[in-house]
């Protein structure tokens, strides 16, 4: 038996295909080079990290993250549109390893202020509170973008129809571009003002998974925020 799509076949899925919203419909695959560089960037936050908020060696972890990022950039350099099991373990380990880290360097940092242990200016605090906070922010900002309706090239191949973020273009595609999609600065933003506002703002999470994530990152924001800056100012004082 054949299973090929005749010419009309083929040309009545690609007019469905079309009349999809861009979220929706099957789609090239977003560039890597944003999430390449956040990854970079935590990265180069952790190592700016002062000793005692590292997990081990300074190097072990963050070694860790380069070479996972490095193979998952071999394996799909371009666009990230390959729907493969072992590119996605390897890009959620990633991730994992990575708020392994910054969780150890909040607990760490909070634990220390509230001992009284390791005293440091009021600047080098804020500088250490803002890595561990920004790195926060770009960690949940990958969680949400490798998470959200499987991850960005499942997004891209169009295999799941219901979203686990509600952004303002979905609900209102007459004032975005008909070619909209979520890429990561969006999940990055999404991260940003939840991290603000110790709440969703303009994105809505639908699923369980994305209203308990926004609600631990959240926690693990407030408490960095007003530990530090209620230590700092003590220092001041």
């Amino acid at each position: 038996m054949n299973d090929r799509a005749t010419p009309d076949e083929s040309r009545r899925r690609r007019l469905e295909n079309d009349a999809l919203p861009a979220w929706r419909r099957i789609t090239e695959g977003e560039p890597r080079w944003a999430a390449a560089l956040a990854i970079v960037a935590v990265i180069a936050l952790q190592l700016a990290l002062p000793q005692r908020l590292n997990l081990s060696s300074r190097y072990l972890l963050p070694g860790i993250e380069l070479a996972l990022l490095v193979m998952l950039v071999i394996a799909n350099p371009l666009r990230i549109n390959r729907v493969s099991r072992p590119l996605r373990s390897a890009s959620l380990t990633l991730i994992a390893v990575a708020s392994l880290a910054n969780a150890y360097a909040a607990v760490r940092l909070v634990t220390d202020i509230i001992s009284g242990d390791h005293k440091v200016s009021a600047a080098a605090l804020l500088a250490t509170g803002g890595a561990v906070y920004l790195t926060n922010i770009i960690i949940f900002g990958l969680w949400y973008w490798d998470l959200d309706r499987g991850g960005p090239a499942t997004r891209a191949a169009g295999t799941r129809q219901y979203p686990d973020f509600l952004f303002p273009q979905m609900t209102t595609p007459d004032v975005s571009d008909p070619d909209w999609e979520p890429r990561f600065a969006d999940y990055l933003y999404v991260s940003f003002t939840n991290a603000t506002a110790f709440s969703p703002t303009d994105t809505m999470p639908l699923s369980r998974w994305a209203k308990l994530a926004m609600m631990i990152q959240s926690v693990i924001a407030l408490a960095t925020v007003a530990m530090v800056l209620a230590r700092a100012i003590n220092i001041l004082n």
